[in-house]
């Protein structure tokens, strides 16, 4: 896939769109027993101009977290990693990946997008046992 149209496209077919903006979608992906994870994926640029698609979905509120125990977490991870961003104003522990638009095929992008949401679904768990936060 070589543009965002055609990964919306492609998502589109697959998802029920939650968001649907230029340079970004999102959707709920179900992971087990009921769960889902709103995935969000989004065309960024680097600074010498490659363009990237982020992978990314909420783990939980950093104010419920340690953030040590979120590094030592983030420097297991063996695919994506953990970042904070805001969420309606509050500060969220998420589960990020980036793909060179060279790698981004529809195999590569469902296995990315299943391992980014069934991971940050068992961090949650783990770090935030109960409900289904996202």
């Amino acid at each position: 896939m070589d543009t965002f149209a055609e990964i919306r496209m492609h998502i589109s077919e697959l998802y029920e769109l939650t968001t649907d903006e230029p340079f970004i979608v999102s959707f709920e992906f179900p992971v087990n027993k009921g769960r889902r994870q709103s995935i969000f994926l989004a065309e960024l640029e680097t600074e010498n101009g490659r363009r990237v698609l982020r992978v990314e979905t909420p783990v939980a509120p950093l104010a419920d977290l340690d953030s040590e125990k979120c590094l030592r977490i983030n420097l297991m991870q063996r695919v994506g990693y953990l970042a904070v961003g805001d969420m309606d104003g509050v500060p969220y522990i998420k589960m990020c990946e980036n793909l060179p638009y060279a790698f981004v095929g529809e195999d590569e992008l469902d296995y990315t997008i299943r391992n980014v949401a069934t991971t940050a679904d068992k961090m949650e768990q783990y770090l935030e046992p109960g409900d289904d936060l996202t």
